[in-house]
Formats: C-alpha cells, structure tokens, sequence
C-alpha cells in the first residue's frame, strides 16, 4: 500500500492504494480516499497519520533517510558557546578589518576561528583539526581545507617590519591583535598596574623553524628535542594580555627586561608592577626595572642566594602570623620584612613562612630519606645517579652515608618563600600578589594539557607562532568564561563542560522541500553556562524552506 495524489478541479487530492494484478496488467486500487491535501496539511491530520504509520515503521523511516542522505547530526555546544563570546570579545571584528585589502580567497578569520576551538576541545595539529571539525557546525568553515589553515596560521605569525634593537622578538600579525583586544576592553578605569609574566617552554617534533627551534633547559623534560620559549602576560584580573615567543635556548632572566619595554610600548604603561617567579631575577634585570622606574613584586633564590642565606634568613626579626582565606579553606602564614642597607638604595625582602607547606615539605624529605636508608642496605653505587638521594649523601671513604647537615641545612627552607620587592605595597599585599602569579603558572598547565599546543610540525617561524597564538585566543576564551561563570557564583569543572557541550548535538532532516532541525536534550552543566554567558539555546525543532 501506498499514497498516491492526483489532481481533480484544480486541487491536490491523496488516496489509499493498492496495487493489484488484474489479468496480465497491475492496476492500482484506491483502498481509501484521503482528502484535499492542503486541508490535510493545514489540520495536521496528514501528520497525525503518518506519525501514527511510524510507530509501527520507525526503523524503516530512518534507515531510508540515512540512505538517501538527508539526515545529517553534528556537535553545535561549543561552537555556538565560544562562537558568540568570540563576536562579544570582537576578535573576528579585528581580524577581518586586519585582513581587509587581502586577497586570501578563503575564510582566514573561520580558520582561525576553528583552530582556537580545537585548542580547546583536543587540541593537536592542524591536520588533526581538518578531520576533526567535519563533527561540528561551525557556519562559514564548509570549504576549509588543510593548507588553508597552513595559511592563517602563517599569517597570525606573519612578521611586520624589521626587529627593533634589543627586542628578543620580531613585530608580527598577532601582535597587533593583542594591542586591537586590549584597546577593545579598555576604560578609565583598565591600566595595567599590575601584570603576571611567567615562561614554558614547548617542544617541536622536527627542527622548530628557523629561529625558534633552539635546544635548551627542557621544562618539559625533552632535552632531546629542539624548543622555543614562551612567555605568557596577564592582568591582574587573570586576563591574557599578550605572548612573547622566543627561540628555546634563551634563558629566562634575559626575557623580562625586553618584554616589559614592549608593554610599555605597546600598551602605554606609565606605572606598573611585575610580577615574576625567580627564574626572572638577576641583579641586572634588577638595576635595569629600577632604571625604567618599574616596580617589581620578585621571586627569589633562597638556596643560592648567598645573601639570603647569610643575611635575610639569619635576620632575629619575629614573624608576624597572617591568615589568609583560600578556595579550599584558610591558609596560615608567618610573614616579616627585611632591610638590607639604608635609604633609596636599601634592598627589600619579604619573608614567608607557610605551616601546610613546610609540613608537607617534611613528610616528603623524610619519605626520601625512609627510601635511601632502604636503599643503603642494598649497596649505595645507584644511588649516586639519583638527584632527590644525592642531596642528602656524604662520601665516607669508598662509601656514603646520609649527611645529617644536609638534612638541617634543607629543613631551613620548608614552606619558606622569599620575595625581593621595590614595590610600595605591605607584605602582606606583596604575598598576596605574587600567589596570584599561580594563575599564570595554572594557565600554562592548561595551555600544555586542556590546550595543548603540541604536537608542532610547522617548519617556518611565522606558522609556528600562529600556531601557538592560537592558544593564546582559545585562553582568552576559557577565561571569559570563567569571568561570566564566577559572576553566577559558581566555575564550571572544564573537562566535563566540553564533554557536556559535544552531547549537545543538531540533527537536520531534508523532506518534502524542508529542513527540519532537532537537537538533544539539554544535560550536565550547559544549561548553568548558556543561562551565565547570556545565550539562547535553539528551539528543540524548527523548520524552515529547503534552498
């Protein structure tokens, strides 16, 4: 049986039919006559029919869909989330009027576009990103191919310009866009007093490009790959404000300096204090921050030191406990300030003592030393080649023993902190500020797992700095997030997010001259973050005109 429409009187009619053999001849007979179809239509009875048919027929109804290729489902959360904060945040505006007057012949700001959003998701090459945006409708990036992303990738790291003396890095594309997003954002009231630096470093599988591959001290422990360094500046409301990337062999006390020329230069700073951990700190880059009228908030040596350990540490000024309200609870501190010298050329540390850390720092040391005395027993030659044993060793003739004044000299140092500072700011605030730089270091975690630049396999500097730009734009992202999400009162747990946001899901239906679109339920914590970033999910079904 089949339905069949056939016009009478200048209307559309639908019938009930069978076919039949009639002699040698099929013939159809009409089983049932079904009514004008627009009445049908307009009354819903023909829906009603065919819903009641598809009850009984359901598997049948889809397969030949499926077959005729007219139901297509792709993954809509996360582009729809961070394709409507990228237009708030205005970095597609400030791409395209970058690109105006360049004849590209693709869409460059969708690929970048679609490459930031695979940082956030998997992350991985640009080949891996062609394969995997084919499950999500992303508008505008249909007809992307992979060296079109090759190509906007090269273009974000394109270089403007010769390189200004005493800068440690070209003027590219993506420096620009920095400057464009900062100046979007800013009011009377957005300075950059205060900036968080800190540096990684990221490993290339293949010589790293023509300056950039450099081999140096891994801090991801692949001395055997060529790395380039990079620095990371945010604000002190935990905002990405820009990214220096440098070759790998480049030592992190000679970044500092050239960076905070370019922020003022870029940015237009008149007052500012950085804050850096103590791989930063040099007494040249401390002369030279002092020269530029910089303040600084400065992690320090404390174990090489020579005047922290004979000077600041022997220091018979009492602590003075503070408490400090954490996430997870509070934390107790013990914190003084010491003086070196008199007047403008005094030097000023802030000592910190933290009782949960020192605490900890013992256990370990003394889980370190319950395995060495273990191992002593076996025999001591191994235990040479390892770092964390050979701290605490001693030669005793042809053997070694466990040195107790190794052991009192490293109790000095648990949950000690030392900071030298210019700033005129109370300890307690200088404290405070360099514990926020853990938000940089948090960032990095994240830019290296969540947002993982590698694998890099670019072999030009220009597409490597894209490459690695990218992430910069996806972190921009995941913090206004989090911003809109904390002002709700509450911050998303971010694997599960993303894995929430590729259930959400569209699928589209092409019959009878319509597309009809349905999407999945709602579940896990994209309602909360829909209803915090201010957008409207989609109709559970639409339909409109098929083109």
């Amino acid at each position: 049986m089949f339905v069949v429409e056939r016009v009478a009187r200048g209307h559309s009619y639908l019938y009930l039919v069978e076919s039949v053999r009639v002699g040698k001849s099929v013939r159809q007979r009409t089983i049932k006559p079904l009514g004008r179809k627009d009445v049908l239509a307009a009354s819903g009875e023909l829906d009603r029919l065919v819903a009641s048919i598809a009850r009984h027929a359901e598997r049948s109804i889809i397969l030949s869909d499926i077959d005729a290729g007219r139901i297509a489902a792709h993954r809509i959360g996360g582009p729809l989330l961070f394709g409507r904060l990228w237009d708030r945040l205005g970095i597609g505006e400030v791409l395209n009027n970058l690109l105006e007057g360049r004849q590209f012949g693709f869409a460059v700001e969708r690929a970048v576009f679609v490459a930031t959003l695979h940082r956030l998701f998997v992350s991985g090459s640009d080949r891996s990103c062609v394969d995997w945006m084919q499950s999500y409708a992303i508008d505008g990036a249909e007809d992307l191919a992979l060296h079109h992303f090759y190509r906007a990738m090269a273009w974000l790291g394109e270089e403007l310009g010769d390189r200004q003396a005493g800068a440690l890095a070209p003027r590219c594309v993506k420096d620009v866009i920095e400057e464009q997003l900062f100046e979007r954002r800013r009011d009377l009231f957005t300075d950059l007093s205060l900036v968080f630096m800190d540096t990684t470093s990221l490993s290339f599988y293949g010589e790293g490009g023509e300056t950039l591959g450099r081999r140096g001290h891994s801090k991801d422990y692949r001395p055997d790959l060529a790395q380039m360094i990079l620095a990371l500046v945010i604000d002190a409301e935990g905002r990405p404000i820009c990214t220096e990337m440098v070759p790998g062999n480049t030592a992190d006390v000679k970044i500092l300096m050239p960076v905070v020329t370019r922020l003022r230069e870029r940015f237009g700073i008149t007052r500012a204090c950085v804050v850096a951990d103590r791989g930063m700190i040099s007494a040249d880059t401390i002369a030279a921050l002092e020269a530029l009228g910089v303040e600084y908030i400065l992690g320090a040596r404390e174990r090489t030191s020579r005047v922290i350990r004979d000077v600041v540490l022997k220091d018979k000024a009492a602590m003075v406990p503070l408490v400090l309200d954490r996430q997870h609870g509070e934390t107790q501190l013990w914190v003084k300030e010491v003086r070196i010298g008199k007047g403008k050329a005094a030097q000023r540390y802030i000592v910190t003592v933290n009782e949960a850390e020192a605490r900890k720092d013992r256990e370990d040391r003394q889980a370190i030393i319950d395995g060495l005395q273990a191992q002593l027993k076996k025999g001591d030659k191994a235990l040479v080649g390892n770092s964390a044993y050979r701290r605490y060793l001693r030669s005793r003739g042809n053997a070694f023993e466990i040195d107790p004044g190794k052991l009192a000299e490293e109790a000095r140092f648990d949950g000690l902190s030392v900071l030298r500072t210019n700033a005129r700011v109370t300890p307690l605030q200088a404290v405070i500020r360099y514990r926020d730089l853990l938000e940089v270091e948090a960032l990095f975690r994240a830019a290296k797992a969540s947002f993982d630049t590698r694998p890099i396999f670019h072999q030009a500097d220009a597409a490597i700095r894209g490459h690695v730009f990218c992430s910069f734009l996806a972190l921009t992202l995941a913090k206004e997030l989090n911003r809109l999400c904390g002002a709700r009162g509450f911050q998303p747990e971010w694997q599960k997010l993303l894995n929430d946001l590729d259930r959400l899901q569209q699928a589209t239906i092409e019959k009878g001259g319509k597309v009809i679109t349905t999407r999945t339920h709602v579940t896990g914590q994209v309602g909360n973050v829909f209803k915090a970033a201010g957008i409207a999910l989609p109709h559970n079904i639409s339909e409109h005109p098929a083109d």
